[in-house]
């Protein structure tokens, strides 16, 4: 006797039908090889990625895929955005994990890994500003934010619910599915898509779908060293255009009396 296939293999043979796709035509469309035959026949266990491009594709529930849900499709361009993991300290209280560049490469792929968390360093800020919240710590890579983050920086982002609770000309960190963007964001009259902004005007500003953002976080501070190089607007420079202006005002009173 045959033995009955399971529940997520029926639900994903339905949305199939429901597409009124073939089986190729249905990998295709799921990024997987040839033909989605083994998988309906049960000989291929779904991957997270077959069911990650259900849910972005047709919007379909993954608890529903596996029988925990009766709701079918969930939208996502209201989708959560706020952190998958968050790490905390002995007190169980808030840590900030710190997001180097070369860790932000293999973030996409492990918002919801646990374990790969326990590999970043974290960061614990006994300050008022840092608590009430979940903030995480990310490493500026390139130059498309110059002049104000530069490359290596780091910035400390506030995470953000959802994109109801974004605001037009902030800076935030973008988590996608295959990528981490520090940017500006402006909201479109067309919830499904979002405008990116660079503060380097020779990058010209593009336009994401909402769905593929996995997490968004608000920038709120940054940390920075390299205070002495392209200092033009730092403290530092304005210090010493200060002692300049001043050593040349005693110089002239010298000069008089």
């Amino acid at each position: 006797m045959k033995a009955e296939l399971s529940i997520e293999v029926q639900r994903f043979k339905q949305v199939r039908d429901e597409q009124n796709l073939t089986q190729t035509e249905f990998a295709e469309v799921l990024g997987v090889k040839n033909s989605t035959a083994d998988i309906e026949r049960g000989r291929t266990k779904l991957s997270g990625h077959v069911v990650m491009q259900l849910l972005k594709q047709y919007n379909i529930n993954p608890l529903w895929l596996f029988g925990e849900s009766r709701q079918k499709e969930i939208d996502l361009y209201r989708n959560d955005t706020l952190p998958k993991v968050v790490t905390v300290n002995n007190e169980g209280q808030d840590n900030i994990s710190m997001v180097n560049q070369k860790a932000a490469a293999g973030y996409p792929h492990n918002v919801q890994d646990t374990e790969w968390y326990k590999n970043l360093p974290a960061l614990d800020l006994p300050l008022p500003q840092y608590r009430h919240a979940t903030y995480r710590g990310f490493q500026v890579e390139g130059d498309s934010m110059l002049p104000h983050f530069r490359p290596e920086d780091w910035v400390l982002a506030k995470a953000v619910e959802n994109l109801n609770y974004a605001t037009n000309n902030k800076v935030y960190v973008i988590v996608l599915y295959d990528s981490v963007l520090l940017k500006k964001i402006e909201k479109q009259s067309d919830e499904k898509y979002l405008k990116l902004i660079s503060t380097n005007e020779i990058y010209p500003p593009y336009t994401i779908e909402t769905k593929d953002i996995q997490e968004l976080w608000e920038v709120t501070s940054k940390l920075t060293f390299s205070v002495n190089e392209h200092s033009e607007n730092s403290i530092l420079k304005k210090l010493e255009a200060s002692m300049e202006e001043l050593k040349s005002q005693l110089n002239q009173v010298k000069l008089n009396s």
